[in-house]
């Protein structure tokens, strides 16, 4: 999943109590979708009171929860502006994303078409079943208005089309407005003939009502089903944090569209998340629970613990954090954790998450050139940015969702280990309690000192940091995990290894599709990338048999000669085989469990259904 951060602008205002300006002052937005067939919005903007001489209008580059520059304007055009008695205003284009409007009478309004056929958690998608707006992604803005008061209008392509939304409603279902941009800017748009679950969840003496909106076509029993465990997963994680966040306009919205022209993503916002996958819920077996479980937990985890180095969000810069590892790599820990505790995943089944994690630790390369904080800062390369050019960061980055991941592994099972009565979930609570609950950013020194203050140990908090977020050190799984009563094997004891490898197959070729990794036998041998393997000893390599077939005819630290083409030219080298580095993570029998090692587990990951009833039986 496309799982990002989201920073706002800070907000000053308390929406629920916040009342619009005076008309005049209210940036209003009307969209139509006459041509919603080949993907085209009709958007016009009015922009009332201006003070400026000049009025500069621009589309984002990049979108609250990404990093990258995206540069939204390159979908836009038709543009035309009028004054206030509609006759028309010469307009000038000072760069790529922004147009210029000199002339006026201190009105002006703006009319362009939107072109949108992609839908994620980034941009648009208009078409015949729906609008799936990406607000960066779909309206211009003009400078200087950024605190003025918004109110959009929608004419639907369809009657059948209802609106989910976290803007603010009104009498209107078709109308809804935002206090500032900010907010606007934050509040994702989905018009569908979505249907709608909701249920009410009590924090802090206040009723909240949580709603699936989901635009799909499964049956009623599937999204009844979904719906229950989108409860249950909301339930675990208000258990982790102890309440709600205060929800604007007491509401919180999944918008989920699960259709097969949709593209696989989330997005996390204040107060709502998009899900877009383009299996069904039938298809897919439920499996976009894990994106939802992901999305919700950064309803804390910031969009209100939030990183001071985000803050204001520029929407026309790349946007740069030392903090990922822990925005959106503690977020992936808890996003399968809260799946397991909710009971919708087994011990077994969560145990295969904990080997994916460790796998990646030992192979991923990119953890020998840069540190959680190191690829945190390269988002704005990685998250969803585009190049033409080659990279290499399948050898020099190791993605801040599963890095990040890594580390809260091991910082929870060192806490619960070292601290017994503490775990993770109160390092998460206090940083909720401290920063996110009164929307103070924290800088990357606060979550050290908070991880000392919480423990009363800053020794512990600064020896973690500077070995496995300042540094580059690989925690001992193995061990931190035998005290859970878990067991870190080899997954394929005595098999000979050359590296992971994909193929690409034509006639007797097997080309190589993917760049070979960094320190395995075939990057010491000095193949690579689009590289055609022609044998292996006395092996012919055309088909992914005949390379596992060549691969067992030796054993870990045996050489043999390997063959291959490098653009045109034909070459050979004696390769080395090492074992293969996957490892899988099981449980002892229970016979060798110790009392200890259950309570510790039980407390980490709760039991399982069939162990829960047992235990209710005796």
């Amino acid at each position: 999943m496309r799982i990002a951060l989201t920073v706002l602008l800070a907000l000053t205002v308390a929406f629920s109590s916040h009342s619009l300006p005076v008309k005049d002052n209210i940036t209003h937005y009307k969209v139509s979708f006459e041509n919603a067939v080949h993907h085209e919005a009709g958007i016009s903007v009015t922009f009332p009171k201006i003070k400026s001489q000049i009025l500069t209008v621009q589309m984002s580059r990049t979108s609250p929860g990404r990093y990258a520059l995206h540069e939204f304007a390159k979908n836009v055009y038709n543009v035309s502006a009028v004054n206030s008695i509609g006759e028309p205003l010469a307009i000038t284009r000072p760069n790529p994303y922004q147009w210029a409007i000199a002339n006026h009478d201190g009105e002006v309004t703006v009319t362009y078409t939107l072109f949108g056929d992609r839908a994620d958690g980034t941009y648009a998608q208009i078409d015949r079943t729906h609008a799936h707006l990406n607000i960066p992604a779909t309206f211009m803005w003009a400078l200087g208005h950024e605190n003025r008061a918004i109110k959009v209008e929608f004419q639907p392509f369809s009657s059948t089309w209802n609106v989910a939304t976290q803007l603010q409603k009104t009498q209107d279902k078709y109308t809804f407005t935002a206090p500032n941009l900010a907010y606007f800017m934050d509040s994702p748009i989905e018009l569908s003939a979505h249907q709608v679950k909701s249920w009410t969840v009590r924090s802090r003496g206040k009723d909240y009502q949580i709603n699936l909106a989901v635009h799909h076509k499964g049956i009623e029993e599937d999204l009844v089903e979904f719906a229950r465990k989108a409860k249950a997963i909301v339930a675990e994680q208000v258990n982790v944090y102890g309440e709600l966040p205060a929800f604007d306009y007491g509401e919180y919205t999944f918008i989920a569209c699960y259709l097969p022209h949709v593209s696989r993503d989330g997005m996390e916002h204040r107060n709502s998340t998009i899900l877009t996958n383009t299996q069904s819920l039938d298809e897919g077996n439920f499996s976009q629970i894990s994106t939802l479980s992901h999305e919700f937990f950064h309803a804390w985890n910031v969009e209100r613990i939030r990183p001071k180095a985000l803050e204001p969000f520029d929407f026309s810069a790349a946007n740069m954090t030392t903090n990922l590892w822990f925005a959106e790599g503690f977020t992936s820990y808890y996003d399968k954790l809260m799946i397991r505790r909710a009971q919708e995943s087994t011990v077994d089944e969560y145990l295969k998450i904990i080997t994916k994690t460790l796998n990646q630790v030992n192979q991923v390369p990119g953890r020998q050139f840069f540190t959680p904080e190191g690829a945190s800062m390269l988002a704005t390369f990685t998250d969803a940015g585009t190049s033409i050019d080659k990279t290499n960061f399948s050898n020099i980055f190791f993605s801040y969702y599963s890095y990040g991941s890594a580390m809260a592994l091991a910082l929870d099972l060192s806490i619960r280990q070292q601290f017994p009565g503490k775990s993770l979930d109160d390092f998460m609570r206090k940083m909720w309690t401290d920063f996110g609950k009164a929307e103070i950013p924290y800088t990357r020194e606060d979550l050290r000192s908070t991880l000392g203050t919480l423990l009363n140990n800053d020794a512990f908090a600064k020896q973690f940091f500077e070995q496995y977020i300042y540094g580059q050190v690989k925690p001992d799984y193995a061990s931190l995990l035998t005290h859970a009563g878990l067991k870190v094997i080899s997954a394929h004891p005595g098999a000979a290894f050359l590296g992971q490898v994909k193929f690409k197959f034509s006639g007797e070729a097997a080309i190589i599709e993917k760049p070979i990794k960094i320190g395995s036998p075939l990057y010491q041998a000095g193949l690579e990338r689009t590289d055609q393997i022609i044998k292996v000893g006395r092996r012919t390599i055309g088909s992914d048999s005949q390379w596992t077939s060549a691969l067992e005819q030796f054993k870990p630290g045996e050489s043999a000669t390997i063959e291959y083409i490098q653009r045109g030219e034909k070459l050979s080298a004696t390769i080395t085989f090492v074992e293969n580095p996957e490892v899988k993570v099981i449980t002892l029998a229970d016979e060798e469990l110790s009392d200890s090692q259950k309570a510790f587990l039980l407390a980490w990951l709760g039991a399982d259904k069939a162990e829960e009833n047992t235990a209710k039986s005796k």
